[in-house]
């Protein structure tokens, strides 16, 4: 039997769907489906005819249709989105309908009732990434459409798009020109709501008077356009867009409404003889609030060094800024999507690992389940709870929440394999549960992905101590450090430096980073412990008795044997290390238990 070679052509593909459909549904469905009939008959469907297209199927919440041409398809996207715009002007933000819109180029299988093709699947992946009441185009479609409409585009980069194997560049066209005044009289030129974790580097100022600064304050815009990116749901408008700004007075709400961002990083380096100062604001860029501000100063040597290790800070502090603003703009939210309560979880967990922070953000994680069941930074947020308690909490359930942290961490990695997240708490298993060798395969992956990743150095740090090689841990944390100096986690890194030294037998150097570690803060049990072990046999028993006293009154309940169950290697070297810390501890006064 011959089978007939199926019909293919080139076309332009528009994908359609609604922001917050089930949502919305479940609020109300009988309403909302009739609001949304009305919106395709009345604004949808007749501007996809006016331009030669066809609606190819419905999809529930949305539609497929092709056209031949990518102007008339991009022409067609943007006189519905702003005709739907009008239409819902006078609805409630949290029941106003908005579509996202996709536009793509590909050689497409065609059937009476489908299209199929290589261009439809990345056309369906620009509208999940594109803005509610947005348009995101790809470059194909970019170089169709550039100088024939009138209006303007904001490059997004080449984005990593879900089940696509090759990154995309990506376009978002810039709807405010062709929105009615009406909307613009509320306020903005646009409502709808820029997407989570949207952020514009904007160049860099030079305030040295020296032109050859320019080309540091430039590369440092360049490499943190880039580090920011990767930033797990990061939307990071691209360096193109970002530039066309340098060196104007310039608005940071403009900015924010022309490139659809909720935040805008602006900067300034300055030099001054032998040392060079850069200034940099994190700014709402709805309100023009500043949220965040640092500056850096550093005695100049090497410059692309210097460079390297201010993008890395920046990177790692900002990343840790833009939960917090998202989680403070969930806060104001009277109906808060997943990713609102995942934000508000991550910033539970950022205040630190007590088990009234562990128990807020477990409930934030599993109500962004409930909404999204899907969602991998959720399944991820659960893992971090569970590997935290297994490690901060007293409990005798370790293997259990050990194991329920690797299954989440692996049902996130199944959906999102390159989640730095979800590689780091696996990696964390594997460590304390004497798989240390696989936990540095997983934070050398994390690593590949983001080379500022300071957790993943210090993680390293205590694997080597669990196989035996504690000389090799120190460099690593003096790396995280370098990359992280303010970071929430920085008292534990030292300790694990004193801890390593510890199992040197280098008790003096073990003290002096115990002393940081505790200075950093001061209510971490295991600091006060080790520092007493360490004073211990070092003989000053006086000294370690009051530490360990210290330590008691933040764990009442921490003994020797406790210390005991604690051990995560079965390496003779660390359980001989384990046994000199046993001993400073019985030196220092603590109870056997």
């Amino acid at each position: 039997m011959v089978h007939a070679r199926p019909e293919r052509r080139l076309a332009a593909i528009l994908a359609a769907d609604v922001s917050g459909y089930s949502r919305l549904m479940h609020a109300d469905e009988e309403a909302t489906h009739a609001r949304l009939m009305a919106l395709l008959a009345d604004g949808v469907e007749p501007a996809i005819a006016e331009h030669g297209g066809r609606i190819v199927k419905n999809t529930g919440d949305g539609l497929l249709a092709e056209f031949p041409s990518a102007v008339e398809a991009v022409r067609a996207a943007m006189q519905f989105q702003t005709r739907v715009g009008e239409l819902t002007t006078g609805d409630r933000e949290d029941s106003r309908i908005a579509f996202r819109v996709g536009v793509n180029i590909g050689d497409v299988i065609v059937e009476p009732h489908d299209i199929f093709g290589d261009g439809v699947n990345i056309a369906a992946r620009l509208e999940s990434v594109a803005a509610p009441g947005g348009i995101c185009i790809s470059s194909s479609v970019y170089d169709q459409v550039q100088g024939k409409i009138g209006g303007r585009f904001a490059d997004l980069g080449e984005q990593n798009l879900k089940n696509i194997g090759r990154p995309i560049r990506v376009y978002a066209v810039i709807l405010d020109e062709f929105r009615p005044a009406t909307l613009s009289e509320r306020g903005g030129s646009s409502t709808f709501s820029p997407p989570h974790l949207s952020i514009v580097v904007l160049p860099f100022t030079n305030l040295s008077g020296d032109p050859e600064q320019d080309c540091f304050a430039d590369g440092v815009t360049d490499s943190l356009t880039t580090d920011l990116s990767r930033i797990s749901g990061s939307f990071v408008i691209a360096r193109n867009s970002a530039f066309s700004y340098k060196g104007k007075s310039i608005d940071v709400r403009q900015v924010g409404r022309e490139l659809n961002v909720r935040y805008v990083l602006e900067g300034s380096v300055q030099r001054s003889r032998s040392r060079l100062r850069i200034n940099v604001q994190l700014i709402d860029a709805q309100t023009a609030n500043h949220l965040w501000a640092e500056r850096f100063e550093k005695l100049i040597a090497d410059i692309f060094d210097m460079q390297d290790e201010i993008v890395s800070r920046l990177a790692n502090a900002l990343d840790v800024q833009l939960i917090v603003a998202e989680a403070r703009r969930a806060e104001r939210s009277l109906n808060p999507d997943a990713l609102d309560l995942v934000f508000q979880g991550l910033a539970c967990l950022y205040e630190g690992p007590s088990p009234k922070h562990l128990t807020h953000a477990r409930d934030f994680f599993e109500r962004a389940l409930a909404i999204d069941a899907r969602n991998v930074r959720a399944m991820v947020g659960l893992a971090i709870v569970d590997f935290r308690m297994a490690i901060t909490v007293r409990t005798d359930n370790k293997a259990a929440l050990f194991s329920a942290a690797a299954t989440n961490a692996t049902k996130a990695l199944s959906l999102a394999p390159d989640d730095t997240l979800g590689h780091l708490v696996l990696g964390g298993v594997y460590i304390l549960t004497n798989r240390a060798a696989q936990g540095i395969a997983e934070c050398e992956r994390v690593l590949a992905i983001d080379r500022n990743s300071a957790w993943a150095h210090s993680a390293i740090g205590i694997a080597k101590i669990q196989m035996g090689r504690p000389a090799e841990t120190e460099a690593h944390i003096l790396e995280a450090l370098r990359l992280s100096p303010r970071d929430t986690l920085a008292h534990q890194w030292m300790d694990f430096v004193g801890t390593a030294k510890m199992h040197l037998g280098a008790y003096t150097e073990a003290a002096s980073w115990l002393r940081r570690s505790i200075e950093a803060n001061r209510n971490y049990p295991p600091a006060h412990f080790a520092l007493a072990a360490a004073l211990g046999l070092l003989g000053a028993s006086d000294e370690a008795r009051t530490v360990a006293r210290a330590g008691l009154a933040l764990d009442p309940d921490f003994s020797i044997r406790r210390f005991g169950f604690g051990s995560s290697s079965d390496h003779p070297t660390y359980l001989a290390g384990r046994a000199r810390i046993s001993e400073g501890l019985r030196l220092a006064g603590v109870p056997e238990g």
